[in-house]
């Protein structure tokens, strides 16, 4: 979360509860990761006082990637996944997730994939839609990707697999999935692609011209890295 004192609470709230209901059994961790926020987000959080809830986080902003490799590191769970700050999934995605991985024991990762799914751009304008889809396209024939959609925001790893490519991770920005994934591809795990849609919508902090440039040169180099990291 960087910054989602507007929407934090209700997150918190649904997100506990939709937990409590489905996996209280079988026992759950909520992470709120803060990038730095400076509106009193993590305390919102906090003060809520719920259920298998926590916050983990640092005084500067550093970027998405940052964030959720601080969160994997400090899970704990058989499965770990991440989510966007405003559930734009929906509290369902988990299941969705979890039991995707249940179904498929030989899979270490599981990526939620909104061109999978008949209605998973629902809501997107025209060139909203349009710009989405060619930006994922660049960017997966540059990195050599035959994943359908590699920027959602919706993965599930195994905790293991989950804990060990983090750490070897550098990148803090956007292009952490690119880098999560050539990881995963290099250490021989294997990736499922699962349908997602959107079910609440808000305006992307990702600029589509500015970010895919910033991102093709973090690629490269994401690329050089992961070749020759042992």
């Amino acid at each position: 979360m960087y910054n989602e004192a507007a929407i934090i609470a209700y997150t918190a709230r649904t997100l506990s509860q939709y937990m409590e209901k489905n996996f209280a059994d079988a026992g759950y961790e909520i992470i709120f990761s803060d990038d730095g926020s400076h509106d009193g987000s993590a305390d919102i959080v906090n003060s809520l006082s719920l259920p298998s809830v926590r916050t983990v986080g640092y005084a500067e902003n550093r970027g998405k990637g940052s964030a959720v490799r601080n969160a994997v590191l400090s899970s704990e769970g058989d499965i770990v996944m991440f989510t966007d700050a405003d559930l734009a999934y929906g509290a369902e995605a988990v299941k969705i997730m979890t039991d995707a991985l249940d179904e498929n024991p030989s899979a270490s990762l599981a990526i939620g994939s909104r061109n999978l799914s008949g209605d998973g751009y629902s809501g997107y304008t025209p060139i909203r839609k349009i710009a989405s889809k060619a930006y994922i396209k660049v960017l997966g024939l540059v990195g050599g990707f035959k994943l359908t959609d590699s920027q959602c925001g919706c993965k599930a790893y195994r905790g293991d697999a989950a804990r060990d490519i983090f750490r070897r991770c550098k990148v803090d920005g956007f292009a952490f999935d690119f880098e999560t994934i050539l990881r995963a591809q290099k250490a021989g795990l294997e990736i499922i692609e699962v349908p997602v849609k959107i079910v609440n919508h808000r305006e992307s902090k990702v600029n589509v011209l500015r970010d895919t440039f910033k991102m093709l040169g973090d690629l490269r180099r994401i690329k050089k890295d992961v070749m020759k990291d042992k």
